[in-house]
């Protein structure tokens, strides 16, 4: 009968062990194990910062008339947190209490922020203090002090506010340009009123676009209700971002959040510092994406800049020669990636100044000066009085699915432009490309027409192999379409 002898196997499996043991310890550096090790401890960056990091609850006076239920400052924190509210949610404690007389103070919303300066200046969200009566800022020491609002930015969502104090600890400014994606970062703040709250996560995005004036910071760090206003860190102690939005369906964290970029909110601090309020530069045009298949038709090559839908009279853009239909791609010699893009730099400088707008315009691309005009508040957008009928002219227009007619001149000064031929009806590809009655067509296949029989030409040179890009106009407002001729 065979007999296994152990003793030379156990000897042999002992040495292996001992063996993975050594290796172990000569693991390279990048290897699992020394990730592990590596692993961020974030215990000396809470001690560094979170002195700096303070709760702001928010007070307002009740009105004469209580209706009862929600009041709209809570509705706001609901809507701006993407908050379902409850169907029974329960009354705040002033029902309890009947009803508040008049200037009686109330209990109106909390949410965090961060010491700038040792002498009190604090930053936080416009959103977390916008309507409030009193400001109360409370220290991690547990020493509260009414704050005065220095001023506000509802377009940035950044507000700054003051306290009476000294000695102050003050954050460090981080460079969001060495932000990386996929870095640790941490976020201090008042969760839910729960003070000195400490989470953490990584860089998921930068440059996210929302469809607000700033590009945001996207972290999976924890943010919840009244940690606006609080600080993202990065691993060396310093303020890279301003927590302000949450993405969620249910209400509470779902792994996406959203910070202001620390570096656009210093230049608002900065302002509103000295002023009171934010300055703006303005050109005067009104714009929207450029889509790939237009960017193709055109021969602008990628989706990128900003199209022109139309033009402000009177304004910087007017005066320097831009066009409804113009594409801007550049602003002072910096590309315009997405439309986004332009807001901001134009914003950020100073106005009066003269600044070069590149722009793509019917196959080529043109260099105008503008001078930047101060923001002002939006105007109403005047609707162009009803043209006056004129007799409809058909012929090579019926292949994209037109009828087009001449404008005259009163109709061409009314809505200020130079040239167009006025859509009569739009049926079968026009229609499904957008056109409809009234529509003013400027361009046909980059090539501009000012009259019917231009418009003909056009229409009978272009490629009818491929989509037409068609540039028009409806009221103020200029976009392409792209017809797809019926064959």
């Amino acid at each position: 009968m065979f007999e296994l002898n152990w003793k030379p196997l156990r000897s042999f499996v002992t040495a292996g062990l001992l063996a993975a043991v050594a290796g172990a310890a000569v693991l390279p550096a990048d290897s699992a194990w020394a990730q592990v090790r590596t692993l961020p401890d974030f215990t000396d960056l809470v001690e560094q910062v979170g002195p700096s990091v303070v709760n702001i609850r928010t007070l307002e006076k009740a009105k004469a008339a209580v209706s009862g239920g929600v009041d709209e400052q809570m509705l706001e924190f609901f809507r701006r947190f993407g908050i379902p509210v409850p169907p029974n949610m329960p009354r705040t404690p002033r029902a309890e209490r009947g009803q508040p007389q008049p200037d009686e103070e109330q209990p109106r919303g909390v949410g965090s922020g961060f010491i700038l300066t040792a002498d009190g200046f604090v930053m936080t969200n416009a959103h977390v203090v916008e309507g409030a009566d009193e400001v109360i800022v409370t220290l991690p020491d547990k020493r509260e002090f009414k704050a005065k609002i220095i001023g506000t930015d509802k377009r940035s969502d950044v507000a700054v506010v003051k306290i009476d104090a000294i000695g102050l600890p003050a954050v460090k400014i981080g460079d969001v340009n060495r932000l990386k994606v996929g870095e640790w970062v941490m976020a201090i703040g008042s969760p839910f009123g729960l003070d000195n709250t400490v989470t953490a996560g990584i860089v998921s995005a930068k440059q996210r676009d929302t469809g607000d004036y700033l590009p945001f910071i996207q972290t999976d760090v924890a943010i919840n209700p009244g940690n606006s206003g609080g600080p993202l860190i990065n691993m060396r102690g310093e303020v890279v971002g301003i927590n302000s939005q949450i993405y969620s369906r249910s209400g509470g964290f779902q792994g996406i959040s959203f910070a202001i970029p620390i570096d656009e909110a210093a230049r608002v601090s900065d302002q509103l510092r000295v002023s009171g309020k934010v300055t703006r530069g303005r050109i005067g045009v009104q714009i929207e994406s450029v889509t790939k298949e237009v960017a193709e038709s055109i021969g602008l090559g990628k989706p990128q800049g900003a199209l022109v839908r139309g033009v402000e009279g009177g304004a910087p853009a007017e005066k320097a020669g831009m066009e409804a239909g113009d594409i801007i791609t550049k602003f002072d010699g910096k590309l315009i990636e997405k439309s986004s893009d332009l807001p901001r730099l134009v914003g950020n400088v100073k106005p009066g100044t003269k600044s070069v707008v590149t722009v793509f315009r019917r196959g080529a691309s043109k260099d105008l000066t503008v001078i930047i005009a101060e923001v002002e508040p939006e105007k109403p957008v005047r609707k162009a009085s009803a043209p006056e009928p004129k007799a409809p002219v058909a012929g090579p227009a019926q292949v994209l699915g037109l009828v087009v007619s001449e404008l005259s001149d009163a109709q061409k000064k009314e809505i200020k432009i130079k040239g167009g031929v006025k859509v009569d009806a739009a049926e079968g590809a026009a229609a499904r490309a957008g056109l409809r009655e009234g529509d003013v067509i400027v361009s046909v296949a980059n090539v501009e027409v000012s009259t019917v029989k231009e418009f003909e030409a056009a229409v009978v040179k272009a490629d009818k192999t491929k989509a037409i890009n068609v540039l028009f106009r409806r009221g103020e407002w200029a976009q392409y379409a792209l017809i797809r001729p019926i064959r």
